[in-house]
Formats: C-alpha cells, structure tokens, sequence
C-alpha cells in the first residue's frame, strides 16, 4: 500500500484518508448540480457543454493499445472543452490546505491537471469532469462553507484575519452569512451576477475544525508538529537537507560529500535571534 504521507499524529490521519482513494469521504451537504454550475460560471444551467472535438467514439483513430486501456472520462469520452474550480483554504484550521489537494485529485481522480500556490488550489479538466469534482469537494468534510472558498480570481484573503462574521475575507464579496447562520454566495466565482443566491449551509464549529483539519499547527493553538509529530518534522528535514545539499539525489549520503561531514540538518547549528549558538 503507498505511503500517502508520514505521521501518526490525528492530523497525519486526517492527511491520509484525505489522500487515499480506498477511504470515502464524508459528505456534509448535498449543493445542488445547477447551483454548482451557477457558482462556476463557464456555462448557464441547463445550458449544453461546448466541445473543441466530436465524441471520441466518432473520430477515426488509428489502432492504439494504451488507448483500449484507459477508459476516458465523462468529459474527455463526449469531447468537452477544459475548464477550472479553484478553491482557497483559511490558514485558521480549514479542513484541507493548498498542498493537500492536489495530493488528494491526483490520487482520486483521472485527467486532471492541478496546480498549487500558498492558499489555492486550482484543478482543471474537461467540463463535466470539473463539475463533478466541484461538487463532490464542495459537498465533503473537505469543505467548510466559512473557512474554504471557492474563488476564480481575487483569491486573496486565505492568510489573513477572519471577518466579523466569521467568514474569510473576501475581497470581491462572493459571499454572506444569513442572520440564521448559513452562508451564501452572492457572486459566481469570479465575482460576477447569479441569477439566485446559492446557499452552502452552515459552517463546522471550532471543534470539529480542529478535529479534521490537516493543518498543523499556527498562532491559534493546534498540533505541533516538532512535538506532537516529531516523524513529520523528521521527513521535512530530511526533505530540505535532500533539496539545499543533494539536488533531490537520494543516493548521495551526508558523510559522503567530500568536506562537508557536518554540513546539513543533523549536523548543523542553529543560531538564534539573540545571537547566540544552540
């Protein structure tokens, strides 16, 4: 079986059934299809998928054997242009982060392409193909409808201080919280005009957020990794001394770097703000 990731602390659980695909994922709400296209904006509800070619079963291509194999998706069988969702996740506890879902789609799901910056997460595919997985990870405990949004420019606000109302700032207003908790989209996700307000429900408590989150620790409190994980924090040197000194050859041993014995994590100093040496 793959190592998703490493740990044995609750969040590096979290991490693993997040990333493996043998693990289903509870589902926490159930937003309706056409409100999912309404919030993606690349097409009107009820309006047909564009194509930038005839359904696979109509074209005439040569005989291929990798092609017999792989079974095309919905969106890639019916000739579906490409399109996007991309989602941004509060650095206060939000279920999932930006490095955790490509991890997740790449895992989960076929014909994907994802990207990933420090607060979003951008995944493209043909049409329906990115409906689907905008609906499925809009629906699941992945998704918490104050900490995560879905957002297709003007991302920003994953990094900064809640709004008053508990929401993460929104610098184009996409969103709104009723006065009986549930929050709501008053925008697509690029910011434009809907026809109705789509309402996502209400947001998990603090508890439950720190209980599924795969975010270790930041200023609020939390799981720390160096103590409550000290495997991660391990792998992540590890990783890091790897990067600076090997160039990602894991054949190279630390002591066989000529003059460099003592150079890298386990040998280094580490110097601290006051100016002294630990």
């Amino acid at each position: 079986m793959p190592q998703f990731t490493p740990g044995s602390s609750f969040i590096a659980d979290n991490r693993r059934k997040f990333m493996d695909p043998t693990k289903k994922l509870e589902k926490l709400r159930d937003i309706a299809e056409e409100d999912v296209v309404r919030l993606l904006a690349h097409r009107a509800p009820g309006e047909a998928y564009k194509s930038i070619h005839p359904p696979i079963e109509e074209l005439e291509e040569p005989d291929c054997s990798v092609r017999e194999m792989v079974k095309p998706t919905p969106g890639a069988a019916a000739g579906d242009r490409i399109r996007y969702v991309q989602f941004t996740d509060s650095m206060l506890f939000s279920p999932a982060t930006p490095r955790i879902r490509p991890m997740m789609w790449f895992n989960r799901y076929r014909g994907v392409d994802p990207g990933v910056l420090s607060g979003r997460t951008i995944v493209e595919a043909r049409e329906r193909d990115v409906e689907a997985i905008a609906k499925e990870y809009m629906d699941n405990e992945t998704y918490d409808t104050a900490r995560t949004g879905l957002r297709g420019r003007t991302v920003h606000g994953h990094s900064v201080r809640l709004d008053q109302d508990g929401l993460m700032f929104d610098a184009l207003r996409r969103w709104a919280r009723d006065p009986n908790g549930d929050v709501k989209y008053v925008k697509d996700m690029v910011g434009g005009a809907m026809d109705k307000e789509v309402v996502l429900g209400k947001p998990l408590s603090e508890d439950e957020l720190l209980k599924r989150t795969t975010m270790f620790r930041n200023a609020q409190g939390g799981a720390w990794m160096e103590t409550d994980d000290p495997e991660v924090a391990d792998v992540v040197a590890e990783i890091h001394w790897n990067r600076t000194w090997g160039g990602f050859q894991p054949f190279i041993k630390r002591d066989q770097i000529k003059g460099n014995k003592d150079v890298g994590v386990k040998g280094m100093k580490l110097y601290t703000p006051r100016g002294g040496v630990e």
